[in-house]
């Protein structure tokens, strides 16, 4: 069965409750597998079979609930987030002039209900009703219908939202933070009506001002969430910024300028001094220099001529050239960036569990809790005397303050805007985390397991040494070797490639035939009937039957003691030559064995390579000789990974690589690490792609995981505990109705701002 993905963006969720009716409404639809709700960031992702259902059938079902949903495309994306740029910037606009209406509104009533003021202000309009000698009765009266007046604007007006989320959650046998609201301030509206009109409570002041302060202080708190909430999403308004808007390209003889979005395959598209690079590409004309940090991580801008691949979102520097497009759109290597980014701040950690847990059971919790303590104040009363207006007040006074003063926000915030916040610092340090299960795994890692070749070192080998039998001269041994690896992307390759072309020994095409690559050993083909092959030791056993002549041994001894050694051997004779080619570790790399041994990790090596050169790169990085793995097949890694995994899953590994070779490995690590400049690979395998290439960066995820993790346990502690601190005192009288929604307004603004101080974490 084919499956599909999309995501949805999102509007008027205010709570847990919100996100978790959606995901339970669309999760129950024919053929949708998966409904991944993401309240921070204002998102969904849906999986589901096309064949069964689509998209505007999804759609609807969220909007029947009462919210807002669009398809979020995957091409046009900067058309489709200027649209969803500009509705919010508009409802910020509207929700700013809603709540100045309200608090202008709300400050009135206060004055009429609560000041001398009041009675002054409106003692004219008393005494035009019913004359100058009107009754105290009367003019109580009076002053509740202009606060009635009043607040109706506030209440059904800028409480609309509240009513329009209840009902959709009604509509869905669901109960939501807008649930809670509207009923606490509808008890509060329809009790001082009750006093406005009843004959029993005539001369009372009717407490208007609690609805009003009520809606007004909710406002208030969900705007500063907003924009809270903005903040948090940042890092992928950056990575899209990087992308510019207009390209200057070649169509029909001329040169155009476009919208980035317009470009297509095959586009040649010209790059101008200062400008950022449009498109992925491969340069056909001209040169320049290129700054490619946001990828790299590189300070130093980095030549480009014709045949250089560039890549969209990097800078140019004061040269002009043009770039044939290969990849634009969604498959350009920043919207593939910003799209991993936005899964993983979409995506759920475990953690996550605990909060939706409690989240389902919440509102109806509260609302229950609201009746009993309603209930026990009036028996309370009972048993003292009897239920006086003045104890019914009380009584129905303390139940709202317990529905308006809990807050499901607060909790269904808390894991969200962490893994937004975290996932986001790490994009701007080019650590770019797929999921939040990888997030909150990082930091539990003990042991990591590193690829040598690319990854510990530069991946670029030079050739330190050759010898030679009396069967071959020493340009015969690299012309043989060179003739073989002719053509192969295999970094030794290319190094005795180099070579060859350094001493003028000219590899001509052609001379082998039956060429075969043989995994774990090196290579074989023939010439002029003779099979031959370069390899290691293996291949010289496997081809020719005989070991390393002693010629070999005292090579391997000496200059080649701490290199990688590879035969020239023929099936005839044996072993005609030896190359031997070293890796030196990146600059880098000590100083991140160093940090993650710091953190009390095991620093593993793990590598096909021989004994003797796979310790001497771990002596010079710092990584014991008992933890090198070395002369290991690439089929054999995964079960040399297996070996370190802990049956009880406390202390987890981490195998880090070049993301193309050790997939099988990465697979089977608790968490697999991918170090890769950009590559194409590398975005696809491994939970955790590491875009500067840098071995530090790995100590550096893992304090970013610590790091998120912190806070999430932090939210929900100020979650919980604000809940289970206010909601008893609410429910003993000692929060009023309009202190608990300020409280309620506040809580969840200081979970996201709680989150928001991850963007100063140092890595």
């Amino acid at each position: 069965m084919a499956t599909q993905t999309e995501r949805i963006a999102i509007e008027g969720m205010h709570c847990a409750n919100c996100s978790a009716l959606i995901e339970k409404m669309v999760g129950r639809m024919d053929g949708v597998q998966t409904c991944a709700v993401n309240l921070a960031a204002n998102n969904g992702t849906v999986t589901f079979d096309p064949a069964v259902t689509g998209m505007p059938q999804v759609v609807q079902t969220i909007v029947d609930l009462g919210y807002g949903a669009t398809v979020i495309p995957k091409e046009n994306r900067a058309a489709f987030d200027r649209e969803r740029h500009e509705r919010e910037a508009a409802q910020r606009t509207h929700d700013l002039r809603l709540f100045g209406m309200s608090l202008a509104l709300t400050t009135l009533i206060m004055i009429v209900c609560m000041t001398p003021l009041g009675m002054s202000l409106t003692m004219p309009l008393a005494s035009a009703v019913y004359g100058a000698d009107h009754t105290h009765e009367q003019m109580m009266l009076v002053m509740n219908v202009v606060c009635l007046v009043l607040t109706i604007p506030v209440q059904f007006v800028a409480g609309l939202r509240f009513y329009r989320g209840a009902w959709g959650a009604l509509k869905a046998r669901s109960a939501n933070m807008d649930t809670l609201v509207a009923v606490g301030t509808t008890i509060a509206f329809a009790y001082s009506l009750y006093v406005t009109f009843s004959p029993t409570t005539a001369g009372t002041m009717a407490p208007f001002e609690t609805s009003a302060m009520l809606i007004t202080f909710v406002q208030l708190g969900k705007m500063l969430e907003a924009r809270a909430k903005g903040r948090a999403g940042e890092a992928v308004e950056e990575l899209m910024g990087l992308a510019p808007k207009i390209a200057h390209v070649h169509r029909e003889g001329q040169v155009l300028d476009i919208p980035t979005d317009d470009l297509r395959v095959g586009d040649v598209v010209d790059v101008r001094p200062g400008e950022k690079i449009s498109v992925d590409g491969v340069v056909v004309s001209g040169s320049s220099s290129v700054d490619e940090s946001m990828l790299t991580g590189e300070p130093m801008p980095q030549e480009k001529h014709a045949g250089d691949e560039v890549t969209g979102g990097t800078i140019n520097g004061n040269g002009t050239f043009s770039v044939r497009a290969t990849r634009v759109g969604a498959e350009s290597t920043l919207a593939r960036i910003v799209e991993m980014v936005e899964q993983a701040q979409g995506s759920r950690p475990q953690i996550q569990q605990l909060a939706d847990r409690i989240a389902s059971v919440f509102v109806p919790a509260i609302l229950l809790l609201g009746l009993l303590t309603f209930l026990g104040w009036l028996a309370f009363a009972l048993a003292n005397g009897g239920v006086t207006g003045t104890a019914f007040e009380r009584a129905l006074m303390a139940g709202v303050s317990v529905v308006v003063v809990a807050c499901p926000c607060a909790l269904g915030l808390a894991t969200p805007t962490a893994v937004m916040v975290g996932t986001g610092r790490g994009a701007e340090q080019g650590i770019l985390i797929k999921d939040g299960d990888a997030l909150q795994e990082a930091g539990k890692v003990r042991k990591v397991v590193f690829d040598k070749t690319g990854t510990i070192t530069q991946g670029m080998p030079m050739v330190v040494g050759v010898a030679h039998g009396e069967e071959a001269s020493e340009a015969d041994v690299v012309r043989f070797a060179a003739a073989l690896e002719n053509g192969s992307e295999h970094p030794l390759a290319r190094a005795i490639l180099m070579y060859a072309a350094e001493h003028d020994i000219a590899v001509p095409d052609g001379m082998v035939s039956d060429f075969e690559a043989i995994t774990g050993k090196g290579v074989t083909g023939r010439v002029d009937g003779e099979l031959f092959g370069f390899g290691n030791e293996s291949l010289v056993r496997d081809l020719a039957g005989v070991e390393l002549p002693a010629w070999c041994d005292e090579f391997v001894r000496g200059e080649a003691a701490h290199a990688t050694v590879m035969y020239l051997v023929f099936e005839s004779f044996g072993v005609a030559g030896a190359i031997a080619a070293a890796d030196k570790p990146k600059p880098t790399s000590s100083e991140g064995v160093h940090m993650l041994r710091k953190r009390g990790c095991e620093v593993y090596l793990l590598t096909g390579d021989a004994y003797g050169a796979a310790r001497h790169v771990a002596a010079e990085v710092g990584i014991d000789a008992d933890h090198v793995m070395a002369e290991v097949l690439p089929g054999q890694k995964a079960d040399r990974i297996a070996e370190l995994l802990d049956p009880l899953h406390e202390e987890l590994v981490a195998m880090v690589g070049d993301g193309i070779n050790d997939t099988p490995a990465l697979a089977t690590a608790d968490l697999g690490i991918a170090m890769s400049a950009g590559s194409d690979a590398a975005l696809e395998v491994g939970q955790i792609v590491l875009m500067h290439d840098d071995v530090r960066d790995v100590a550096r995820a893992m304090a970013l995981s610590e790091a998120t993790m912190k806070k999430i346990r932090q939210n929900f502690v100020w979650a919980l505990g604000y809940n289970l601190l206010l909601v008893p005192l609410a429910a003993f009288g000692i929060l009023p109705p309009e202190l608990s929604s300020a409280c309620m307004a506040l809580s969840s603004v200081s979970v996201v701002t709680n989150s928001l101080l991850l963007r100063r974490t140092i890595l």
